[in-house]
C-alpha cells in the first residue's frame, strides 16, 4: 500500500496515470448529466409543486453546491499534506482545484439565486447563514488563487496558499450546519436525512446521477489541470524534456 501511494506520489506517474484515468472518468460523467438533466427536466416531477418549474433548478444547484465544498476540503486536504510531508504534487493538486471550486461555488450561488427569486420573493438575502457563508467560500477561493499570484516564489506560494486554505476550511461545517443551528431560511437536507430523502422518489435517480455525473467531470477536469500543472513545476526535469522530444509529445 505504502509503496502504491509512494508511487502514485512521483510526478511523472502520476501524469502517466492521469491520463488514463481521465475519459473513464468524464465519460460517463457527461452521460449521467445528459440523463440526468433530459429526466429532471422532462420526466420527473417539480417539487415542491407550489414552486413549478423553478423547483427543476434542484439537479444543478445540489450537485455544484455540493462540489463547492468537496472542492475546497480537496485543495484544504491537498495543501496540509504538500505543507506537512512537503510534496510537490500535494501542492499541485491544491492549486488546480482553486479555480474548479471556485467555478461550482459559483455556480452555486447562482442557480440558488434564481431559485430564490420565485421561492423567496428575493434573489439574496443577507439575513440567511447558508448564504452569506457559501459567498465567503468563494472570496476564499478567490483569496487563495490572488495569493498564490502573488508570490512569485513556487514553494513560498505552496505554503502561504496552504495555511490560508487549512484555515478557511472551518467554514465548510458552518455552510452544512448553518441550517439546522442557526437561522436560516433556507432549507435542510432533503437527501441525507433521518428516515430516508424527503423529496419525490422520481426525482431521485436523475438527483443522484446529476451528483455522480458532476462529481466524475470535476475528477476528470481536475486530473487535466493538475496535469499542466505538474508539467510547469516539473519543465526542468529531464523526464518532462523526454516527455517533450517524444514522438507525439505523449506519455
Amino acid at each position: 500500500m505504502w509503496k502504491f501511494l509512494h508511487k502514485l506520489a512521483s510526478p511523472p506517474h502520476f501524469y502517466r496515470l492521469a491520463r488514463i484515468m481521465i475519459p473513464w472518468l468524464a465519460a460517463p460523467g457527461y452521460l449521467l448529466i445528459i440523463y440526468g438533466v433530459f429526466v429532471g427536466l422532462f420526466v420527473a416531477p417539480a417539487y415542491p409543486v407550489d414552486q413549478g418549474v423553478s423547483a427543476r433548478i434542484i439537479y444543478t444547484h445540489v450537485a455544484s453546491a455540493y462540489l463547492s465544498m468537496m472542492g475546497y476540503m480537496i485543495m484544504a486536504v491537498a495543501g496540509g499534506i504538500g505543507y506537512i510531508w512537503r510534496m510537490k504534487l500535494a501542492h499541485a493538486v491544491a492549486a488546480s482545484a482553486a479555480p474548479l471550486g471556485a467555478s461550482f461555488t459559483f455556480l452555486a450561488l447562482v442557480t440558488g439565486s434564481i431559485w430564490g427569486r420565485p421561492t423567496w420573493g428575493t434573489y439574496w438575502e443577507w439575513s440567511d447563514p447558508r448564504l452569506v457563508s457559501e459567498l465567503l467560500l468563494l472570496f476564499l477561493y478567490f483569496g487563495y488563487m490572488a495569493l498564490r499570484s502573488a508570490i512569485d516564489d513556487t514553494a513560498k506560494a505552496d505554503k502561504a496558499s496552504a495555511i490560508l486554505a487549512l484555515v478557511g476550511a472551518v467554514n465548510i461545517p458552518i455552510i452544512h450546519y448553518s441550517v439546522y443551528f442557526l437561522n436560516s431560511i433556507h432549507q435542510t437536507s432533503s437527501l441525507a436525512k433521518a428516515g430516508g430523502p424527503s423529496i419525490d422518489a422520481d426525482m431521485l435517480p436523475p438527483l443522484f446521477a446529476m451528483i455522480i455525473g458532476f462529481t466524475l467531470v470535476y475528477g476528470s477536469l481536475l486530473l487535466r489541470r493538475v496535469r499542466s500543472e505538474v508539467l510547469f513545476r516539473e519543465c526542468r526535469t529531464n523526464w518532462v524534456k523526454e516527455l517533450i522530444l517524444s514522438p507525439g509529445g505523449k506519455s
